[in-house]
């Protein structure tokens, strides 16, 4: 156990793709959008290597300011990347995913990193950025969910307050399954990254408790923040079908 983790080689690492290819292989002959599916996996390959060799910098200076941009950067990116499922032109509500997503990860990020682990300074380049990273992810999935879901059920004819509660509780889902499964199916990637590094089980149970708890935090108030903040644009495009000779554009 006190082991330090291994290097993987490259030689090893192209083994992992084959499954990738399997799946590509399947989208293809059911003549399903595959090409999604290559550039997610091309861009994940571009962005993990660079983000290796950014991330070295940013550790190595541990700067506030350099640390501070990563966050906005990472936020803008996220609120984008959460509205990709949506019909609603992104620029529309770009605004309402950027402060539904802040609002939750960075709360909960300052409970966190002050409350819970009490960092000093607050700005530990190689503490703070990865708990961002999980929470940024947790809030733009679930916020991804719940748009998908309140577009789908509005398209159905349902009011609002119907559709809003199901988009909710469709969006925390997979937050859900995964507290459920947690330590009985899947040991999660803190926990297992610490175990592979040599940390105690005991230890890294209670750091998972504690990214369980504020994922579980960030995905429901990013989501019902944003639900509640696409009330207008959906009244807007209900209006909109219900006069068909008056276009109005969604703000």
């Amino acid at each position: 156990m006190s082991e330090p983790i291994q290097n993987i080689p490259f030689n090893n690492l192209a083994l992992v793709f084959i499954p990738v290819v399997v799946v590509i292989l399947i989208l293809w002959k059911w003549k399903l959008p595959y090409k999604s599916s290559l550039y997610g996996m091309s861009r994940m390959l571009v962005q993990l290597l660079l983000i290796g060799y950014a991330l070295v910098f940013i550790f190595e200076n541990d700067d506030a300011f350099v640390v501070s941009s990563v966050l906005c950067i990472m936020l803008l990116t996220a609120s984008w990347i959460a509205l990709r499922s949506l019909s609603i032109p992104r620029r529309s509500v770009y605004l309402k995913s950027l402060c539904a997503i802040s609002l939750a990860s960075l709360m909960i990020l300052l409970l966190v990193s002050q409350g819970v682990l009490e960092l000093h300074p607050w700005y530990s380049a190689d503490k703070i950025i990865p708990l961002a990273g999980m929470l940024f992810a947790s809030s733009m999935n679930s916020v991804s969910l719940a748009g998908e879901r309140l577009e789908a059920e509005i398209s159905r004819q349902a009011s609002f307050e119907e559709a809003r509660i199901i988009a909710f509780k469709a969006s925390l889902i997979p937050i859900t399954n995964s507290l459920f499964a947690v330590g009985l199916v899947s040991l999660p990637g803190m926990m297992t990254g610490q175990i592979l590094s040599g940390v105690s089980p005991f230890i890294a149970a209670r750091y998972q408790i504690m990214v369980m708890c504020m994922l579980f935090g960030s995905a429901g108030i990013s989501s019902a923040l944003f639900l509640t903040l696409l009330r207008s644009n959906f009244k807007i495009t209900r209006a909109a079908k219900e006069t068909p000779s008056n276009k109005v554009k969604i703000l």
